[in-house]
């Protein structure tokens, strides 16, 4: 199947190594987010006759053997692919399935490239409505006292004599799934497994983040397609030498 612009490919699991930043060819600072592949590999393939709906499943790190069930261990040898520490399934276009086994490059992604990001936001507790919402709380002074902080009146009179659901409240705060769209790559080096990305990226240091491409923005034509395949990366550097 011949693929087109309108081809999905695949995105990518990495962890967040935490921010710095790089100075472009003017001198001006650009503060970065740097994210880290570590042997992302295709451990599964979902086709619309066996499921219905197209997607490959992909695979982060190594897992020791003694922390894989015995059925996932199956799945593994099958597939002939080493235990993963981190799976997740990616939504993909017919024409961009991948071959079970292939191992994806940070050249998936090109410089300049707008990405989608998601990753689990820091978790920040039990919190109140001052932190949690940006309320401005009560005054400091005119009969104010031990209240400060607090989010003043939460319902109405007796009619309709009830708060309304969806009133911000103190609560739990972080530790939630959060997706950032448009962000921009600035820089990717392949050899190292490392993308960086323009501006800050949801979550702590140490945990997953998932890249795919932007679905506001084109994709660059300079992207590989169906992916950016560690293999075809380093036969390209080769023919380059």
């Amino acid at each position: 199947m011949a693929q087109t612009k309108k081809s999905q490919r695949t995105g990518l699991i990495t962890t967040k190594l935490g921010m710095t930043r790089v100075f472009n060819e003017t001198g001006e600072h650009i503060p970065v987010t740097v994210l880290k592949l570590d042997e992302v590999q295709v451990t599964g393939v979902c086709t619309t006759e066996k499921n219905g709906y197209t997607a490959v499943q992909l695979g982060y790190g190594k897992a020791k053997v003694k922390n894989v069930t015995k059925s996932e261990r199956g799945k593994y040898a099958k597939a002939k692919v080493e235990p993963k520490k981190k799976l997740a399934e990616f939504r993909v276009s017919e024409d961009a399935l991948l071959e079970i086994g292939a191992e994806l490059s940070a050249a998936h992604f090109v410089p300049g490239q707008y990405v989608d990001v998601t990753a689990v936001s820091i978790g920040k507790g039990f919190q109140g409505v001052m932190k949690r919402w940006d309320f401005k709380g009560l005054r400091a002074t005119h009969g104010v006292s031990v209240s400060h902080r607090s989010p003043g009146s939460t319902g109405q009179r007796q009619d309709p004599g009830r708060t309304f659901k969806g009133k911000k409240m103190p609560g739990h705060m972080g530790n939630t799934t959060i997706t950032t769209l448009n962000l921009q790559v600035v820089s990717v080096d392949a050899e190292q497994g490392v993308v960086m990305i323009k501006g800050a990226v949801p979550g702590a240091e140490g945990g997953y983040v998932y890249i795919r491409d932007a679905v506001k923005c084109a994709r660059p034509k300079e992207a590989p397609l169906p992916a950016g395949l560690k293999a075809k990366a380093d036969n390209n550097a080769g023919a380059a030498a």
